[in-house]
């Protein structure tokens, strides 16, 4: 008897765009459930953006059922009320999240580029290609960033809890790294 499949939903948080996708991992097969952007933009109340967001994290959830959450982090940037937007959109999300008793695992979006490229300064572009190898999808020019980042977030997750190997992770060198993951070394 196979165990069931493994559905983590990534999110990647934001008040005018946020992207999401869904995993599934069943044995070493990962695939694409769904994915996608929310788009707020035609909204211009904060709390009718965050209730939207709340509505439809709940809404994947309660759709998909995920076990877990991986979220990207809010990075600091030059503009402070921005990064206070984008954590709002995290928290709403993370609130769904646990009001479902999901639990929620936070990622700095160079952990995902590290996780996804083995190059923790990797580009966009860089870490969509790399994602269209693991997950077998186009994602250049058929995803939004925002969806190609939700989906990164949720493969660095899933490479997190199943013990696979990360680069500068506990007890690991990039030797090691690159030995057991030449496809996932870009150049």
């Amino acid at each position: 008897m196979s165990k069931s499949p493994l559905r983590i939903l990534g999110i990647d948080p934001g008040t005018n765009f946020l992207g999401y996708g869904i995993l599934e991992v069943q044995g070493k097969e990962i695939r694409v459930i769904e994915s996608g952007v929310l788009t707020l933009t035609h909204l211009s109340a904060s709390d009718e953006k965050l209730r939207r967001i709340f509505e439809r994290t709940t809404s994947l959830i309660t759709i998909h059922q995920p076990r877990e959450l991986a979220i990207e982090a809010p990075f600091f940037g030059k503009n402070i009320q921005s990064m206070l937007k984008l954590g709002r959109a995290q928290g709403v999300s993370i609130a769904a999240a646990l009001a479902q008793n999901i639990p929620y695992t936070e990622y700095a979006p160079r952990k995902v580029k590290q996780a996804v490229t083995g190059k923790g300064g990797a580009s966009k572009e860089q870490v969509a290609a790399m994602l269209e190898h693991i997950l077998q999808i186009p994602v250049r020019g058929e995803l939004s960033e925002d969806a190609s980042d939700a989906l990164g977030v949720a493969v660095c997750h899933y490479y997190q809890i199943s013990g696979k190997v990360l680069p500068g992770g506990k007890g690991n060198n990039w030797t090691s790294f690159v030995k057991q993951n030449p496809k996932r070394i870009l150049p």
